[in-house]
């Protein structure tokens, strides 16, 4: 009878806290309550979203990109370029050589400026008479400016 006494004693004690223990129940997802790990887990889904929503904006400027480059590099568009360029070339060849040309007895008229437009800039130069020194001044469609002095032909050493 102690022995059985014993025993109901030891299992009373050991299921004592047991029974005065709270239990308590709670979801396993931090979504469906507003206890620990909440924040963080409205924090990654906020981050998921904001990420996705950016790589689709690069992938749709990469794609933007790649058909603008496509369309520039056709073969007409090369052409275009490429035919713009040598005009180009021309023109600013005629403008050096008119810059540079010799002024002798013979030649009647010897330009000492001259202005070229292009794209809305403005080209000017004007040749100093007694120095051969020319000054090139650009003035571009804002307003900013950019002069070049080229000393005179007896300064140039080749």
């Amino acid at each position: 009878m102690k022995k059985i006494t014993y025993i109901i004693f030891l299992f009373g004690v050991l299921f004592a806290d047991v029974a005065n223990a709270e239990l308590t129940w709670n979801f396993k997802s931090p979504a469906f309550h507003y206890g620990n790990g909440y924040s963080t887990h409205v924090l990654s889904v906020e981050q998921l979203q904001f990420n996705r929503k950016k790589e689709r904006e690069d992938e749709a400027e990469r794609e933007a990109a790649r058909i603008e480059r496509e369309l520039n590099n056709t073969t007409l568009n090369k052409f275009i370029r490429n035919v713009e360029s040598r005009i180009y070339a021309t023109l600013s060849k005629q403008m050096v050589d008119a810059m540079f040309a010799a002024c002798d007895s013979s030649v009647q008229t010897c330009a000492t400026t001259g202005t070229a437009e292009i794209e809305g800039s403005s080209i000017t130069w004007v040749k100093d008479g007694t120095t051969g020194e020319i000054t090139l001044t650009v003035v571009e469609e804002d307003g900013s400016t950019t002069e070049i002095s080229i000393p005179g032909s007896g300064e140039f050493n080749f």
